[in-house]
């Protein structure tokens, strides 16, 4: 399935007074990992996909992470974020943050695609063409 890899160094905003990374700043991290994915992917920018589609979004319906060893300011990592698995209108993600050649963290999230219906959200079937680049090697 489709992976992408970007560098990351940590800020000092994303640290806690302790000078290592708070923790939910790692779900931030991995939101944005799951829209350069896609983007990636599809080969069009968040607000174009979106357009196109007529989605509102892929709201997250479970997240989880797995927390090996601090990072502090400074530090220089790689965000690795890829498909794993595809359903009918949601798709798992996961996420692995590395130090060089050591996992600092591994996260994963479950998102659903979502319309508007009748002025409520809706979730979606993933567009053939979306499933068949996220499916892509």
């Amino acid at each position: 399935m489709k992976s992408h890899a970007r560098s990351l160094r940590i800020e000092w905003g994303d640290c806690d007074p302790a000078g290592i990374v708070y923790y939910p700043r790692y779900f931030e991290m991995f939101d944005t990992g799951t829209t350069h994915l896609i983007e990636a992917a599809s080969g069009l920018r968040k607000r174009d996909l979106l357009s196109a589609h007529a989605l509102l979004g892929w709201p997250m319906v479970d997240t989880r992470a797995s927390f090996s060893m601090p990072l502090r300011f400074g530090d220089e990592t790689t965000l690795e974020s890829r498909f794993v698995e595809l359903g009918r209108s949601s798709f798992k993600i996961a996420h692995r943050l590395m130090k060089g050649d050591e996992v600092a963290v591994e996260g994963w999230e479950t998102r659903v695609l979502v319309r508007e219906d009748g002025g409520r959200l809706s979730a979606t079937p993933i567009p053939q063409d979306l499933a068949e680049t996220f499916r892509s090697p």
